[in-house]
C-alpha cells in the first residue's frame, strides 16, 4: 500500500530532520514495515535511520553538487579478509571510483571507529575522497596516496571539483 499524502506527511514528521535539504520521497507500508523507494537501486527498501541518511545524502549529491546519477552505486560489494561487506555509496568519474561514502544513523556519533571502517573499505577501492555522514555532521577528506596523508575539506566538493 502506497502512503497517502496525509499519512506520508505523518511519517516524515517521525523522521529526524537532517542537516540536508528536504527531498520528495515515495513511501509504502507493507506487513507493518515502512519502505522508501530507492531511485538508484530502483526498488523499495526498508526505511531505517541509516537508510534515511543515505537517501537524503545521495539526493543532495545529485541535486546540489551535480553528481551524475548514473555514476553513483549504492551498497557496492567488497571483500575484506574473506568477509563480504558493502560500501554505502561509491561514486565513479572517468570509469574510476573517486568517492567512497559511509552513512550512519543520526543517533550514531561520528568517531575514529567510523573513519577506521571507511579506511578499511578504501583498501579495496583506493579512492582519493572519503565522505562520512550521520545526516547531521558531514566529514569529507582528500587522500594523498603519494605522501600517505589526508586533509579534511571544508565542504563536500561538487562533482566537477573531484
Amino acid at each position: 500500500m502506497t502512503l497517502t499524502p496525509t499519512s506520508r506527511q505523518k511519517y516524515l514528521c517521525k523522521m529526524q530532520k537532517l542537516n540536508l535539504p528536504d527531498y520528495d520521497f515515495k513511501f509504502k507500508k507493507q506487513q507493518g514495515k515502512t519502505y522508501i523507494f530507492d531511485d538508484f537501486r530502483k526498488k523499495y527498501v526498508v526505511i531505517t535511520p541509516e537508510e534515511w541518511v543515505r537517501q537524503n545524502l545521495i539526493n543532495f549529491l545529485v541535486e546540489k553538487k551535480n553528481y551524475p546519477k548514473s555514476l553513483i552505486v549504492v551498497e557496492k560489494g567488497l571483500k575484506i579478509n574473506d568477509l563480504v561487506k558493502r560500501a554505502d555509496v561509491l561514486v565513479y568519474k572517468n570509469s574510476q571510483p573517486i568517492l567512497l561514502v559511509e552513512c550512519k544513523s543520526p543517533s550514531v556519533k561520528i568517531s575514529q571507529e567510523t573513519f577506521d571502517q571507511i579506511s578499511r573499505y578504501n583498501l579495496a577501492f583506493k579512492v582519493p575522497y572519503l565522505l562520512v555522514s550521520n545526516g547531521l555532521n558531514h566529514y569529507c577528506c582528500k587522500i594523498d596516496f603519494t605522501n600517505q596523508s589526508f586533509r579534511f575539506l571544508s565542504d563536500i566538493p561538487a562533482f566537477t571539483e573531484l
